[in-house]
């Protein structure tokens, strides 16, 4: 009888008996896939431990808030209006300079002031890109031996599209967006909004950003659109600050733009609580695409990988990263283990280094 009919049979014949792991070749030894596993219940529990990670991060949040918002709050609160109101105080000189007319505010005042924070901010980086100094801020590299320095030609053509962006296509976004604010009706310029009613709106607005950032994002790399729009933006596999708005104008609008502002737009915020939340936008996207992961800096290993693999990694926050499995291949990643604030001058890459490669 053939050998391997003979092993069959005798593996049926005697299905009780245990064998001898040290007698048993490892040639024999195998897994029959299961018959009823489909690939919808194979994914359930990624969903589904996704959605219990997320509910768990939602709810610490609130039991955190909730513990401290008599505490840390009050004592921000105490800030805010210290000084006789110190804050409302300097808004109404503000007001007084440059007088009361929202159109001026939100739509010139807006661009001079957003524009001046992405290149006060992104020069500094910038700086660092073209003449490598500090020379202890080379450790800090996410991609090491990138944009070290950064080529002076392709830098002049990042500035010059950034620029065109900030202009051509902002200003005239500010105006829709003051048109929007005004169908949904202006708040009184004169009062600022309380220290609580702040945060609060800032939360509100960080929760509808990663949903619209995420699926526009998402849709920009779809075969009908990367190839004509976000392709100019994916030039940069090492990205270096400045390039965070380096892209086709219609995505420019769409993902740069638009996200941001739905939930100033739903809540009708101030327009300084739409400045104070879109510096914290810039600075964000700043130091996501600077290339640097900083010492006490929100981690950018994320958005850096991203760029270097296309596929993974669309959002901000990664909460839907997670919950839609974009960053698998991310999670398998040294990358994944430097994500996060380094509470330590360690540079991540020395902290959490690559695995030696084996010699053979």
């Amino acid at each position: 009888m053939d050998t391997a009919v003979a092993d069959c049979v005798e593996a049926i014949e005697t299905p009780d008996v245990p064998a001898d792991p040290a007698r048993v070749p490892p040639a024999r030894k195998m897994t029959l896939p299961s018959a009823t596993a489909t690939p919808m219940e194979s994914q359930n529990p990624r969903l589904l431990s996704s959605l219990y990670s997320f509910l768990v991060i939602v709810s610490f949040f609130l039991i955190g808030f909730a513990a401290f918002r008599n505490t840390l709050t009050w004592h921000l609160q105490r800030f805010w209006g210290a000084s006789g109101d110190f804050w409302q105080s300097q808004w109404d000189r503000f007001i007084d300079f440059t007088g009361d007319d929202p159109a001026r505010l939100w739509v010139l005042s807006t661009t001079i002031f957003t524009i001046a924070v992405y290149w006060l901010f992104g020069g500094i980086y910038t700086l660092f890109d073209v003449t490598c100094r500090p020379t202890i801020i080379r450790r800090y590299k996410m991609q090491p031996g990138t944009n070290e320095p950064v080529d002076r030609r392709r830098l002049a053509k990042v500035i010059a599209t950034v620029l065109m962006n900030q202009t051509v296509v902002g200003v005239p976004m500010a105006y829709c967006m003051y048109q929007a604010m005004r169908f949904r009706g202006l708040t009184d310029l004169r009062e600022l909004p309380t220290f609580h009613w702040v945060l609060a709106e800032l939360s509100f607005c960080i929760f509808i950003e990663e949903i619209g950032f995420y699926y526009a994002h998402r849709l920009l790399h779809s075969r009908h659109l990367y190839r004509y729009i976000h392709k100019r933006h994916h030039e940069w596999t090492a990205p270096i600050a400045i390039t965070a708005i380096y892209c086709h104008p219609v995505e420019h609008v769409f993902s740069n733009l638009v996200p941001p502002f739905l939930g100033i737009f739903m809540l009708g915020s101030h327009v300084a609580v739409a400045w104070l939340w879109f510096t914290l936008v810039i600075l964000s996207t700043l130091n996501a695409h600077s290339g640097y992961h900083l010492p006490f800096f929100p981690s950018p290993e994320a958005h850096d990988f991203h760029h270097l693999k296309f596929n993974q990694c669309f959002g901000v926050l990664g909460v839907l990263d997670r919950l839609h499995g974009t960053d698998a291949l991310f999670r398998t990643t040294k990358a994944y283990a430097r994500h996060i604030m380094m509470l330590s001058f360690i540079p991540a890459r020395e902290a959490f280094p690559e695995p030696a490669k084996k010699a053979f």
